[in-house]
C-alpha cells in the first residue's frame, strides 16, 4: 500500500504536521493567494495539492517527470492547476529556478535524506526564502527507525544501523541517511534558520491497529488527541517516526 493510501486512511499520522503548517500560513498577513510557497521534492502533490485548495499558490521542485505528471492531473481533477506550478529539478536547482528571495515558505518533507549534501540543499532553500518567511522541514527520525528494525525481527538492518554514522540500514536502504532530534536542528541552525518549534510526528500513529482506526471514527479522534498532546514533549522526539522542525528565516 501506497504512503498516500495508508495517510487517507489513517490521517492521524500527518494531523501534527497539517495543523503545524495551516497556523503558521494562517498567520501570514494578507489573502493566500499571495502567499507563494515553494515545495521541494513535493512529488505527485500530497501537500501542495491541499494547499492549494485552501487557496495558496505553490511550485513544486521534483526530480521525477513522472511525479510531476501526476502532480498535474491531481491539480486539474481538483481544480487548482492555475495554483500550482510544476518544475523539473531538486534542491540544488531552486535559486535558478525561482531566484532569491521569491517565496514566502519552504517545504522540505523527506528530502535531505536522499540528497548529495542535506547542508548545501538546505541552504539553497533558505536563499529563495524572504527574510521572515518559514521552512517546514521533515526527516526521518533514525532513533525509531533503528527501534522499528528490532520490533520486526530485521536485527542485521538494526545492528547496521547502530553502527552507520547516518543511520543507514545497509545497502538496500533506500535512504542516504536519517536523522537524531539533535542533528537536525543543527543542521537547521547551520543554515542561517531560527527554530520556531520541534514537533514529534507519528509517535503512536504507526503502531495503533490499523483495523480498530478504520471502523471507529472515535478511536482514530483520540489517536489524533494522543499525537497532539506529545508532539511538542521532547521526551517523546526520539520515538516518533519523523522529526519537523519549523523553522524562520531572520529579518
Amino acid at each position: 500500500m501506497s504512503a498516500d493510501r495508508r495517510t487517507q486512511r489513517n490521517p492521524a499520522r500527518t494531523a501534527v504536521l497539517w495543523e503545524v503548517l495551516r497556523s503558521t500560513f494562517a498567520a501570514i498577513p494578507g489573502p493566500p493567494a499571495g502567499v507563494r510557497i515553494l515545495d521541494v521534492g513535493g512529488g505527485t502533490g500530497g501537500f501542495a495539492v491541499p494547499l492549494a485548495e485552501l487557496g495558496y499558490s505553490l511550485t513544486v521542485v521534483d526530480p521525477s517527470p513522472d511525479s510531476l505528471a501526476a502532480l498535474e492531473r491531481r491539480a486539474h481533477e481538483a481544480g487548482v492547476a492555475e495554483r500550482i506550478t510544476a518544475r523539473q529539478g531538486d534542491a540544488s536547482d531552486v535559486v535558478s529556478l525561482l531566484g532569491t528571495g521569491s517565496v514566502v515558505a519552504v517545504l522540505c518533507h523527506r528530502v535531505l535524506e536522499v540528497v548529495d549534501d542535506p547542508a548545501v540543499a538546505l541552504r539553497a532553500l533558505v536563499e529563495v526564502l524572504r527574510p521572515g518567511g518559514h521552512a517546514s522541514v521533515l526527516v526521518a527520525n533514525r532513533i525509531s527507525a533503528t527501534s522499528a528494525r528490532v520490533a520486526s525481527g530485521r536485527l542485521t538492518e538494526a545492528r547496521a544501523m547502530l553502527a552507520s554514522d547516518d543511520g543507514v540500514a545497509g545497502g538496500g536502504d533506500p535512504l542516504r541517511r536519517r536523522f537524531t532530534p539533535e542533528g537536525i536542528q543543527r543542521l537547521v541552525a547551520a543554515a542561517g534558520l531560527r527554530t520556531v518549534s520541534v514537533h514529534g510526528v507519528r509517535i503512536f500513529a504507526d503502531n495503533a491497529p490499523t483495523a480498530l482506526l478504520e471502523g471507529d471514527i472515535e478511536a482514530a479522534k483520540d489517536l489524533v488527541a494522543l499525537e497532539h498532546a506529545v508532539a511538542t514533549d521532547p521526551s517523546y522526539l526520539p520515538i516518533a517516526t519523523s522529526l519537523h522542525v519549523l523553522a524562520e528565516k531572520p529579518g
